[in-house]
């Protein structure tokens, strides 16, 4: 099947499921190009909260998915491959969090859980973030309390150095994000003298310290739009290179290299196809349960990060 067939079939499916197909900013361009959202975890939270669909094909990784079930638990909400997983949220077993929260009760820990963490993660936890508002959530967060921020400590001390506020953080990062180096990143700097680069705060602090703007996904698409050069070097995923140069066609937008190859993929993200986009649709599986005592001491949490983020 080509995959101009296997794109109509998935649309039929689609329309015939009264499904709707959320993808991130890192999947695969023939994904993207099928998908009726593309967007980073805030954008995808929001538009799974708000869905009117009956079916709910999330491409992305587990972790987004379940995110997706926690907010819409009478949907039937589908991964494309059930192991799409996530180093994060690998990084941060649930039991031990609940075993380091209770070892240190005596400090009463305002817990801040970036998005990219299990839903049993998120049940543990005051309130959600993500990238693009860490910064709003964080400056937010009572002050009388000490703050743990789980599970990604390269956006926590970014988050650090952009609030001024003391969080302890949880030794966790993304596997892809921490492959980029001052050296690969000076390497193609010395190439391109003249571009700017853009980062994800997921990267390592020395890489953020070359870069001229650091922020989410979302966020770099107006970065890229507004910037008052032709060339500039992207830090993050691969995938974002895909719906930068649909919106930013006037740039020409250079994929930061890592020491080890000419740019940076996540494995986890790239498990999801468009054949097995079709076979999800087509038989409602695999699909993302949660038990139902998780999913709702999940909930409050992201519900009060979607609050406020819009204050």
């Amino acid at each position: 099947m080509t995959s101009l067939d296997l794109k109509q079939e998935i649309l039929d499916l689609k329309k015939s499921r009264n499904a709707v197909i959320l993808a991130h900013n890192y999947q695969s361009a023939e994904i993207q190009d099928v998908a009726d959202y593309v967007g980073d975890s805030l954008g995808l939270a929001y538009h799974a909260k708000e869905t009117n669909a009956d079916v709910i094909a999330f491409c992305g990784v587990h972790f987004m998915a379940e995110t997706a079930k926690i907010v819409n638990p009478e949907k039937i909400v589908v991964l494309p491959d059930k192991d799409a997983g996530c180093s994060l949220e690998q990084s941060c077993p649930a039991e031990q969090l609940e075993a380091f929260i209770s070892a240190n009760k005596e400090k009463n820990y305002y817990v801040i859980a970036y998005i990219n963490c299990s839903g049993a993660v998120k049940a543990l936890c005051d309130v959600i973030c993500t990238s693009g508002n860490a910064v709003k959530i964080v400056n937010q967060a009572p002050k009388d309390r000490p703050i743990l921020f789980v599970p990604d400590e390269n956006l926590g001390a970014w988050v650090i150095e952009q609030t001024g506020r003391k969080m302890d953080l949880w030794k966790g990062n993304c596997y892809v994000h921490v492959e980029f180096t001052r050296e690969s990143i000076q390497r193609i700097k010395s190439e391109y003298p003249d571009a700017l680069v853009v980062a994800h705060p997921e990267c390592p602090q020395a890489v953020r310290l070359l870069a001229d703007e650091v922020c989410s996904t979302e966020k770099m698409v107006d970065y890229c739009k507004n910037a008052p050069v032709k060339n500039i070097i992207v830090v993050t995923e691969s995938g974002m290179l895909h719906r930068l140069r649909k919106e930013c066609p006037d740039k020409n937008l250079i994929p930061g290299p890592t020491d080890r190859c000419a740019c940076a993929e996540c494995h986890y993200m790239k498990m999801n196809t468009l054949q097995k986009l079709r076979d999800c649709l087509a038989n409602l599986s695999p699909r993302v349960e949660m038990e139902e005592s998780i999913r709702k001491r999940a909930e409050a949490p992201l519900l009060r990060m979607l609050e406020q983020s819009k204050a």
